[in-house]
């Protein structure tokens, strides 16, 4: 019989077992532990070796910590703040086009965020990006002129364009009025 020191680990096994619905000759067929002694270990009469914790881990598909009692700590959720005056912002030559750079530093080589906020008149040229890489533009406001390669298409508000962005490319407002839109650049 185990000590009190020791981790029980019997019933534990056994909870894991009948929620996957693993009868103990199944349980024994996955893990290569006799029947006779997954029901020992069970039922508290003995205390495995490593080697078979980490067979039944493998079988019941946990972590060997889970079954020896040790449990990961809790992630403490972060949220970070970044105010309006640390977000960084590009402007084109002619001022005409504001973009405000919301993704993450740390995510800027397969994710890239914007807000963009173009005057009348106002422009985003692009060279080619990297193979494979699309832009996602939704217009919050006005509406917007995207161009890829030869094809162009005005966005209206409310509504998404999605396009290869490894081709020249470029968003324009035309409108009379102000215009303004997320830009999400995945690569």
């Amino acid at each position: 019989m185990p000590s009190g020191g020791s981790p029980q680990i019997g019933p534990y096994i056994h909870q894991l077992r009948r929620r996957q619905g693993l009868t103990l000759d199944g349980l024994a067929k996955i893990s290569g532990v006799s029947k006779s002694m997954l029901s020992q270990i069970e039922r508290g009469q003995t205390n495995p070796t490593l080697a078979t914790v980490w067979a039944l881990a493998e079988a019941l598909k946990v972590d060997v910590s889970e079954l020896i009692g040790f449990r990961q700590p809790e992630k403490r959720v972060r949220i970070d703040i970044a105010s309006a005056s640390f977000t960084p912002e590009i402007r084109t030559e002619d001022g005409r086009c504001l973009l405000r750079i919301l993704s993450p530093a740390d995510r800027a080589d397969s994710l890239e965020w914007y807000e963009l906020t173009f005057a009348p008149g106002g422009a985003l040229i692009s060279s080619p990006h990297a193979r494979g890489t699309r832009e996602h533009l939704t217009v919050l406001e006005g509406s917007l002129e995207v161009i890829a390669a030869s094809e162009r298409q005005t966005v209206p508000l409310g509504a998404t364009a999605r396009y290869p962005a490894d081709v020249e490319h470029e968003i324009r407002n035309d409108g009379p009025g102000d215009a303004k839109a997320l830009l999400v650049v995945t690569s």
